[in-house]
């Protein structure tokens, strides 16, 4: 059976049992330390991707996947505009809007706030608010009722609950006898929502999309865009192009990529610089291989003028030793894509028992929006991080491997 000369004896060294116990113990450290390095690459970039993906849905469950609105930020004939968008194969639905900025008032308390109005039934098909109501109903919403939804730390803030009073004071005004003055309306408090994000939960209300437009005064039943959710949230900028391509040039839209970039390209940022520092404790066990590999060299010096004699060439006796480098890479990179595998996929599980063992949260509630420790697993990432380390193993063993191909016989021998 064929078998390469180099990779023989690679193996066999690879397998020996060596005289230098020190060396062993380097190998063992080396493979281990990439063992390590690999896994928790692996381990904190799903976690990482787990809270990604958590923020998305948390996000995109108040934020449509796209939304239409005119050139002035007002539709009068949104109806018109639904009907021709619909048959677009990969839209999911549309839902009605109005939008616009409000100070609430309670007391002496007063707190600015978006004010977003809805059209109730509708509304459940682009986004999952009604799932997040812990008080009240999102049906309570009926048009003339005056009714508002508020984000939990909204109602905190302006210390009410659900069945009181507040005011709310829009930037539109009314002129009166006395001069003019804000328009100022009394509604009550029909809900109380908790998205898990701040910027949600203290600062947006909800209320009747017909209430909202009588207050913003948008005339002629119009509204102030409409909302657009597809198949493939990813996709939505290149879909909503194709939807733009169907409707008047005076329209525009945006998607939640534009409305969030800085947020999302945050992330993005911290995921790649987390890979890089963590790949940097890969790359420090990998070149440990060069430290174990140049003793072994040393170690092998007899053995390797004896081959020389024996007529094996300089670049065989390299493939030798870079075997030997190689396949503590792989055994490394294996053994920690396997445990990086295992503990992406029940990082939360163990996390809730080591919390639980302990008596400690290492993310309560009260303090953190998510509490828990989410970990989304991409085998593309496994992909980049296990071919990187393997990679570095095998150029930490060219050095060594060159300098066992530059031993002299002759010098080597002089002294055995």
């Amino acid at each position: 059976m064929f078998r390469p000369l180099s990779l023989y004896i690679g193996m066999r060294y690879t397998r020996a049992k060596r005289r230098n116990h020190f060396i062993s113990f380097i190998s063992l450290t080396s493979m281990l330390g990439v063992a390590l390095g690999v896994a928790a690459l692996i381990t904190v970039l799903s976690v990482m991707n787990g809270f990604e993906k958590e923020l998305k849905e948390r996000i995109l469950g108040m934020t449509s996947h796209a939304f239409i609105t005119g050139a002035d930020g007002t539709l009068d004939d949104w109806q018109s505009l639904q009907d021709r968008i619909k048959d677009h194969p990969e839209l999911v639905d549309s839902a009605p809007f109005v939008e616009g900025q409000a100070m609430l008032s309670q007391g002496n308390r007063v707190r600015g706030t978006l004010v977003r109005g809805i059209d109730v039934e509708l509304e459940q098909t682009v986004s999952s608010i009604g799932e997040k109501v812990v008080q009240g109903k999102l049906e309570a919403l009926e048009d003339g009722s005056f009714g508002i939804l508020l984000g939990k730390d909204l109602a905190m803030a302006m210390g009410v609950v659900t069945g009181d009073k507040i005011t709310m004071i829009t930037p539109h005004v009314s002129p009166t006898p006395a001069g003019v003055i804000p328009r100022l309306k009394r509604l009550t408090v029909v809900g109380i929502f908790e998205i898990g994000m701040y910027e949600y939960d203290s600062s947006l209300a909800v209320m009747n999309i017909r209430d909202a437009a009588k207050l913003f005064k948008i005339p002629n039943q119009g509204v102030t865009g409409l909302r657009l959710e597809f198949d493939d949230v990813f996709r939505a900028p290149q879909l909503l192009r194709e939807v733009m391509q169907d409707v008047p040039t005076h329209y525009r839209g945006a998607d939640w990529t534009y409305q969030h970039a800085n947020f999302f390209r945050a992330l993005k940022t911290e995921k790649t610089v987390m890979f890089v520092i963590l790949m940097l404790i890969v790359a420090v066990a990998a070149f440990n291989i060069v430290s174990t590999l140049v003793m072994m060299v040393t170690d092998k010096h007899a053995d390797i003028a004896i081959l020389r004699t024996l007529g094996m060439t300089p670049g065989k006796v390299m493939g030798i030793f870079m075997v030997q480098g190689t396949l503590i890479g792989l055994i490394g990179t294996a053994l920690g894509v396997i445990g990086g595998i295992l503990l992406a996929l029940n990082i939360e599980t163990l996390i809730a028992k080591l919390e639980n063992l302990i008596g400690y949260q290492f993310l309560p509630a009260d303090v953190y929006y998510i509490s828990s420790l989410p970990s989304d697993l991409q085998y593309n990432d496994v992909s980049v991080i296990a071919i990187t380390a393997f990679v570095l193993s095998i150029l930490s063993t060219l050095y060594p491997s060159w300098r066992a191909a530059q031993v002299k016989p002759a010098e080597a021998l002089r002294y055995d």
